[in-house]
Order: structure tokens, then sequence, then C-alpha cells
């Protein structure tokens, strides 16, 4: 009698790993962002395939809490995200930079209070788009300065304010605008305001060639707003943009400009290989120049790794 031999058990397939963000941000940059990138930039258009591709993957909530709904990403986590973004899309990732700024503004100062833990909420769950108002005309670029002012109504807190630029603030879902406390205010004694876009009326008053960004769409706009004054973040701006929004801003802006770099090297680098192709067993002339931009992008990524760190 032949031995009796067990079937091999039934090897069961391996379940597929689920894409960290950072990976889904690459994802996006390349099948969506990149393709569409010549396309926004010489249109000026707004990059709405990309914009729906983060929405559809839950990104816009990278920075918010895990129990409200967000992903809980850390600053380094979304710092990679931007660079991804910016190698295929420039303005895609300007613009995923700027929201996740606004967004860790309201995490970090309005876990607080009631109304933003419930924004970050609705935040997650629609993945709206945050634009920042802090340009304003007749402060010279100063962020620490405003000229607007909240005003007091029977209906409500309500501000008029005329910014220089606002990017994709006519996409935006919310507003987060700067202005002085109230009428009486000194010039920096200013609060931060979140705006429902649909509070808002927003009149265009000029344009801005954002050389290579002009999918961020920021052209001059003048906002007038109505809130509520649980719609005003507890802190003063001051301690907002010191601790978090001016850190933040040169963090994730840096990622994105060493995601434009790594792009434009690795176009360099497939130009010399050509180059080296055509003429076997000779140097190209640009392969030395080459060798110092790559090892200035190894020295630009080295530094804004360690400074997010």
């Amino acid at each position: 009698m032949e031995p009796q031999i067990d079937p091999a058990p039934a090897v069961e397939p391996c379940p597929t790993r689920p894409l960290s963000p950072v990976e889904m941000a690459r994802r996006i940059s390349r099948n969506t962002a990149a393709l569409h990138a010549d396309a926004v930039d010489r249109d000026a258009r707004f990059p709405r395939e990309a914009l729906s591709a983060l929405q559809e993957a839950r990104l816009l909530g990278a920075l918010v809490p895990t129990r409200l709904g967000g992903i809980g990403c850390s600053v380094s986590e979304v710092a990679a995200m931007c660079q991804a973004l910016a190698e295929g899309c420039a303005a895609t990732g300007m613009i995923f930079a700027m929201h996740q700024i606004q967004i860790g503004c309201i995490v970090r100062h309005g876990l607080g209070s009631p109304f933003f833990v419930s924004y970050l909420t609705e935040l997650s769950q629609e993945q709206r788009l945050v634009a920042s108002v802090t340009s304003e005309v007749g402060v010279g670029g100063s962020l620490r300065t405003s000229v607007a002012a909240v005003e007091i109504r029977e209906s409500g807190s309500w501000l008029r304010k005329q910014a220089t630029t606002v990017s994709y603030g006519q996409e935006a879902d919310d507003l987060l605008i700067t202005a002085r406390r109230e009428k009486d205010a000194a010039a920096g004694d200013q609060v931060l305001i979140l705006a429902r876009r649909r509070d808002c009326a927003i009149e265009r008053t000029g344009g801005w060639d954002t050389l290579g960004m002009r999918g961020t769409c920021s052209p001059p706009l003048t906002i007038a707003a109505s809130f509520a004054h649980e719609q005003i973040l507890p802190l003063p701006f001051a301690e907002i943009a010191s601790q978090t929004m001016v850190p933040l801003s040169h963090l994730l802006w840096s990622s994105c400009w060493l995601g434009i770099a790594t792009d434009a090297v690795a176009r360099a680098r497939a130009s010399v290989q050509a180059e080296a192709r055509k003429n076997p067993g000779q140097t190209p002339p640009a392969a030395a120049r080459f060798a110092e931009v790559a090892e200035l992008l190894q020295r630009m990524r080295a530094n804004i790794d360690g400074v997010t760190a």
C-alpha cells in the first residue's frame, strides 16, 4: 500500500501592503500631477486633476489627528509629500504645502476650541481645501502688520481685506485671514480667522504671473467675510506665526524647491547619459558640471531633512 500523503496546505496570498501617505503622494505626482503640469502652467489653471486625486486619497487631512478622522502624519512625512508632488508639478506641490501650513496652525493652536475640533473633523471627512490670506495692500509685505480689522455687528463679526495675492483663493473651500483684533487695535495686534468661502464675497482685482507656478492661481483679491467670534483662533497671531506658520512655511516650501530641483537634476542626468551613449569612450563636456550639481542637490536634501527632523 502506498503511503498516504496529505495534500499541501493552500498558500494564502500575501495581502497587498497599503501605501503609506508618502507613497500615495509619489503615485499621484507620477500618474496625475506630472501628466497635466505643462497645461497647468501654460494655461495658468488650477491643477484640478491632482487636487481631486489628493482628496480621493484623503491626503488633505494629513496633519489632522487620527482621532478627528485625519491621517496624523508627522511634519517630516508631509515635507516628503510636498517634495514628491513638486517633482511632478510645482503648482500642485506648493498648493499642497500652503494648505498643510494652514492646517498645521489650526491643529497646533485650535484643539482647545470646540469649534476648531469640529471643523478639523469636517475637513477630514469632506477633504476641504484651505487658503491663506495674509498679504495686504498698504503693509509693504509685512506678515505681522494688518490694515483690515474685525468689526463687531449685530449679526456677527465682519471684515474687509484687500490682499495683494491669495494663492488658489477662488478655488478654496475656506480661508484663514489675518486682521487686527478690532478697529482700535494696533497694526501688530492681529488675530487669525477661519472664514467659510460661502460666507465671503470675493473680487479679483488684478493678475500675477507666478514664474513657473501659474497653477497656484495667485491674483490679488478683495475679500469681505462674515463669521462668528468662535471662528477666531484663540491665540494671538504673533504666537501662531512665530511658533508654527513661519517655521512650517520654510520647511514645506523648501521641500517643494527640493522636489523641483530633483526633477531638474533627473532631466540633466538623462541628457548627459544620452550624450555619453552617442560618443562611447568620451566623457561628455557637461559631466563634470553635472557631478557638482548632483552634490549640491544632495547637500540641499541633507540640510532640509536635518532641519525638519
